[in-house]
């Protein structure tokens, strides 16, 4: 199955942005594209392969962006109990799709969840 353009462009932009955050690594367990900073996953990037739509899963403890990003079409709590914590898995391809730059504003707030602090000080010094 091909990956819609608008799509991909998205993801790579998600991508690129949360592999520039201060200490991000990218790996891949389970197969799957994740970043992570400090050994902790801060955003699953699923695959890119075209085998499962696009999306991303963030981590969103502020209850507003929480609620904004389960509006998003085809938004849902997170699997594997995941959502309990606050982790949401966004669609990329659905019409009406959040942004990519909403996309990396929501990344980022996943990152200051999970990086330690002297990490969140340099990014907020940038």
């Amino acid at each position: 199955m091909a990956v819609p353009r608008n799509a991909l462009k998205k993801w790579e932009k998600v991508r690129a942005f949360a592999l520039g955050l201060p200490g991000a690594t990218e790996e891949f367990p389970w197969g799957e594209t994740v970043a992570k900073v400090n050994k902790k996953v801060f955003v699953f990037l699923g695959v890119d392969d075209g085998s499962y739509p696009l999306g991303i899963t963030v981590k969103l403890k502020d209850e507003s962006a929480h609620a904004h990003a389960l509006t998003c079409p085809g938004a849902e709590p997170a699997g594997y109990g995941l959502g309990k914590s606050g982790w949401v898995s966004i669609p990329l391809q659905p019409t009406g799709a959040p942004t990519a730059e909403l996309l990396c504003d929501w990344v980022e707030e996943s990152y200051r969840t999970i990086a330690p602090k002297r990490l969140t000080v340099e990014l907020d010094g940038r």
